[in-house]
């Protein structure tokens, strides 16, 4: 096995049990978050194609990534190493890599800008909308370049506890939503939103004056809603299995959002990519981006040397699947698969 493929089990073996639950656990039955089908795409590669220089570069929201793939946002990343979320920017700035922050992190805004990472916000919407403004003014005065709007949660889906405890009986409050005000989930309308409308995307971008992407988008038509009410990118996404369970995996939504939108905005993915042929498969389905959800966090058990290998295992990974697939450059990779039947 590779090292990327060894990260899961030896960070079950250094967690904690209720944070190990936290971080593997799907809703349900979690039947969603065991499927990611990119072992199901076959490849049609290109020979004969100068291979000598490849690269990995690409262009997202109109700016520069070294690489092709970013981080998603992930709650509670101090439980899993102390320096959590500042850990996690290091890695990412030194890897050219692009960092989706949640809105319920640890670490202030303040701290994770300092480390020069290219970074988005990740954002939910509470009933009351104005509640959100102060978080979301913190994110970009703070550098933010985006803000991520999760759409699939309107409510929490249910987990079903394996021990006795779960993590929030035991996790200290201070590593989450430190970004937002005292008292704030007290306050009248600081649940989340259960009428998410096209209009939310609006007045995102108008409050926070930056670029908006929709995240948790799994159908086409939703996915042409989005772009008609301003979005600059969907992402695909079942949430890592987390909410819906039983939804599509996104290895077999993406075609149908990039047949979809592909031409007028950006689409990205995620969904357990775990090694550079699942991001060249990702790529070669017409994702302009493949976000990495629980790879990074069995990584950063060991800190920001292990968010750090994991970019760079990636990169090898990903630059040998280029090559042998005659492709020099993220361009190229589309269209290279063959597609997986669709749901």
């Amino acid at each position: 096995m590779t090292w990327l493929a060894e990260l899961e089990e030896r960070a079950r073996a250094s967690l904690t049990a209720p944070v190990l639950e936290y971080v593997a656990t799907g809703a349900r039955e979690g039947v969603s978050a065991r499927e990611a089908g990119w072992a199901d795409v076959r490849f049609l590669p290109h020979v004969l194609r100068d291979v000598t220089d490849v690269s990995l570069g690409t262009t997202l929201l109109g700016g520069e990534a070294e690489v092709p793939w970013g981080v998603a946002p992930s709650t509670l990343q101090r439980a899993v190493h102390p320096e959590g979320e500042v850990a996690m920017a290091r890695a990412c700035a030194a890897a050219g890599s692009v960092l989706v922050v949640s809105s319920n992190a640890g670490t202030p805004f303040a701290e994770i800008g300092a480390t020069g990472v290219r970074w988005w916000l990740q954002a939910y919407l509470p009933a009351d909308r104005t509640l959100a403004q102060p978080m979301l003014e913190r994110a970009v005065a703070a550098g933010a370049e985006a803000v991520v709007l999760t759409v699939d949660t309107p409510v929490v889906a249910t987990k079903y506890a394996a021990g006795e405890q779960v993590i929030w009986d035991v996790v200290d409050p201070q590593l989450l939503r430190v970004n937002f005000d005292p008292g704030y989930d007290d306050r009248p309308g600081a649940e989340k939103a259960t009428d998410l409308g096209p209009h939310d995307l609006g007045w995102l971008a108008e409050v926070s004056g930056l670029p908006v992407v929709v995240k948790g988008v799994l159908r086409g038509d939703d996915a042409r809603r989005c772009a008609q009410a301003g979005a600059s990118a969907v992402w695909v996404s079942n949430h890592g299995g987390r909410q819906l369970d039983r939804a599509v995996r996104t290895s077999a939504a993406l075609a149908g959002v990039v047949e979809e939108v592909g031409a007028d905005v950006d689409v990205y993915v995620d969904g357990g990519v775990r090694s550079g042929l699942d991001v060249l498969a990702a790529l070669a389905l017409g994702a302009d981006a493949v976000f990495l959800g629980r790879l990074p966090l069995w990584a950063l058990v060991e800190g920001e040397p292990g968010v750090a290998r994991m970019h760079a295992d990636l990169r090898a990974e990903v630059t040998e699947a280029f090559r042998l697939g005659g492709c020099r450059t993220v361009a190229d990779a589309r269209g290279i698969a063959v597609l997986p039947e669709r749901p």
